[in-house]
């Protein structure tokens, strides 16, 4: 199912492309720059909440990704402040939301009707295991019940070899997951490795969440739907249905209530082919004093058609393309300058060197920019220092590696 056209319903405002990505930007919590003095839990609550979501990925070649969006945001800040909010503090928890996620726990009721669907619908040997091995996953949740916090690692079961299968996980895992996916238990935390921490719902997440009333699934896709919406600033209702994974139909229907109610309002964006929903309250900058690096997982370009509607931007993740096949690189992050990607990086921490490797450098110019290898120079420099890295090594791949390098140097 598409979108609606952009003439299907009469638009109450009409938004040049410049202003929606400073929309965007401003929502996303990047058209201001960083804040000065220092980055303490209280704003990283404060964004995790603003953003709703915060992708995780297990990809380590510069960083775990969810530590990335609240660097780019904020600049350097204690990792370990990060990891507060989720153990032992709990303002946060893990459940598969855009893709598996961080979210803040006043989400957590309105992702209660995806837990329970879990237990018809879980994908792989997670159902599997669950239809035909019942009595296994519940002798799994009484173990945690009565045992503590457990890992799948603490199992001992062998992982089986499928060559090409991502998720060939033994039947301990997939039943730890499955118990995950429905709800009855939940991250506890994540071991130095990235394992997750199972432990029952109840014992994690604060009394005030787990004992508060589960919403009908209508008010909770709202919910989502309201929060997507002020995440993204101006966005399209499959943008709106992708940020928290919806189904069509029961997006389209909240983003429907949400208009009549005053609490989306329709527009029509210069060069967009179809109707974009703009949220009421959403900031109007004149101007934006951004300068990011982006990682992959981040929400501002996770959904790529996105990405190209807002900035003209084509970006695709090469993790998965055969070396010989990438045209950008392994590990690429757009790089945002004011309200525009102007460039892109190939980057790998190399820690056992101490150094910041940039693999490739491509400008988005028709020709190499000297203010965007200088500015691009700061920002790997700065992302360096944060990673505990001595310094920055720029190769000799990419029409700006040759500016950058001089920039660095």
């Amino acid at each position: 199912m598409q979108d609606r056209p952009v003439h299907s319903l009469p638009p109450v405002d009409r938004i040049p492309a410049p202003l929606a990505r400073r929309i965007a930007l401003a929502a996303q919590g990047l058209a201001d720059g960083r804040p000065s003095g220092v980055v303490g839990t209280r704003q990283l609550r404060g964004l995790v909440d603003r953003l709703g979501v915060v992708q995780i990925d297990s990809v380590n070649v510069l960083s775990r990704s969810h530590y990335l969006p609240a660097f780019s945001r904020l600049g350097p800040y204690r990792h370990a402040d990060l990891d507060r909010l989720h153990h032992p503090r709990h303002d946060v928890f893990e459940y598969w939301a855009h893709e598996a996620s961080y979210l803040p726990v006043r989400l957590q009721p309105c992702l209660r009707w995806r837990m329970a669907a879990a237990q018809q619908h879980a994908w792989g040997s997670m159902l599997r295991v669950q239809r035909e091995r019942p009595e296994y996953v519940a002798a799994l949740l009484d173990r945690v019940r009565d045992g503590g916090p457990l890992r799948a690692g603490e199992l001992g079961e062998q992982r089986p070899s499928t060559p090409g299968q991502m998720w060939n996980w033994h039947p301990g895992k997939a039943a730890l997951e499955y118990l995950f996916y429905v709800g009855a238990l939940t991250a506890r935390s994540r071991t130095a490795g990235f394992e997750r921490v199972y432990d029952l719902t109840e014992r994690v997440l604060p009394a005030a969440v787990v004992t508060a009333a589960t919403p009908s699934r209508p008010d909770a896709v709202r919910e989502l739907v309201r929060t997507a919406s002020r995440a993204l600033g101006v966005a399209t209702e499959t943008d709106l249905r992708d940020y928290f994974r919806l189904p069509v139909a029961d997006a389209r229907t909240a983003v429907a209530e949400l208009a009549e109610a005053g609490e989306l309002l329709p527009v029509e964006v210069q060069g967009w082919d179809r109707l974009a929903w703009l949220d009421p309250a959403a900031r109007r900058p004149r101007w934006a004093r951004a300068r990011a690096l982006l990682s992959p997982f981040d929400s501002l370009v996770w959904e790529r058609p996105r990405v190209e509607r807002l900035f003209g931007f084509r970006y695709r993740l090469e993790i998965y393309t055969p070396a010989a096949q990438r045209v950008h690189g392994y590990y690429v992050l757009p790089f945002l300058l004011g309200d525009r990607l102007v460039a892109r990086v190939d980057l790998k921490a190399d820690r056992q060197a101490g150094v910041l490797r940039v693999q490739a450098a491509h400008g988005e110019a028709p020709q190499p920019d000297p203010e965007v290898a200088g500015e691009l120079a700061a920002e790997l420099e700065l992302l360096a220092g944060w990673l505990g890295l001595s310094g920055v090594q720029v190769a000799d791949r990419g029409d700006l590696a040759p500016l950058l390098t001089a920039a660095v140097g």
